[in-house]
């Protein structure tokens, strides 16, 4: 699935992956110039140490180590926003509660809200911004702000009604059916929660299968998740 995650602001001593920790972060200095950095904190004062390579892994150099003064309030804005970001593995439980299936083998278009749950795992991608805002006394107060993306896949179980309707009068009774479903999507999230849009198919897994009119045909539907790790 891919995800783009959203978050709002925060303070950077917290530590979950939606928050602004100690590590190794790329620093974004314009539109095409990056540099990957180790970044460490105290409450006003922010190190950024370059990397180096050694015996095949990245290590700080602390010999060439840049502080940057940042306390809460201040006189002046920063020169430009401080921009960083890092990736990570992204592990989700999903959920959608509205399903819009288009129109299909004569049905028109249908928006379902039976249940649907699923396992989303993917690449996430997570940038921190801090810059100064003004505020009515003349001065620059320290604002931090959060946004992410990721992308992925998503697998699942739901349910759907299956009657003489959706088979092509083939089944004379009515029941709910089991669905395997999987597919792609793009969600917004703060923090650790996500809303967003899934695109994915269905597989009804019993007999019926070859007369519903919906088997492996796309879907568009609303996503609700809860982050994991």
């Amino acid at each position: 699935m891919l995800v783009l995650l959203l978050g709002g602001c925060a303070s950077y001593q917290e530590s979950p992956k939606y928050q602004f920790s100690e590590g190794i972060y790329r620093q974004r200095f314009s539109d095409s110039l990056t540099s990957r950095v180790y970044v460490d904190f105290n409450e006003e004062q922010l190190l950024l140490f370059p990397l180096q390579s050694v015996s095949d892994t990245w290590q700080p150099d602390t010999s060439r180590v840049v502080a940057l003064d940042l306390p809460k309030e201040r006189q002046q804005a920063l020169p430009a926003t401080l921009s960083f970001s890092k990736p990570s593995f992204d592990l989700d439980v999903l959920t959608m509660p509205f399903k819009f299936r288009p129109s299909a083998g004569g049905l028109p278009a249908q928006l379902n809200t039976n249940f649907q749950g699923a396992l989303y795992l993917g690449m996430r991608r997570d940038v921190f911004k801090i810059n100064y805002k003004p505020t009515p006394l003349q001065n620059y107060r320290k604002h931090f702000n959060h946004f992410g993306y990721s992308l992925g896949l998503f697998t699942g179980l739901g349910s759907s009604v299956v009657n003489e309707t959706v088979t092509n009068n083939q089944v004379s009774y009515e029941y709910d059916g089991v669905l395997f479903s999987n597919g792609i999507g793009a969600v917004l999230g703060v923090n650790n929660l996500s809303i967003g849009l899934a695109v994915g198919a269905d597989f009804l897994m019993d007999s019926n299968r070859s007369s519903w009119v919906y088997q492996r045909k796309p879907w568009v539907g609303l996503a609700f998740g809860l982050n994991l790790n």
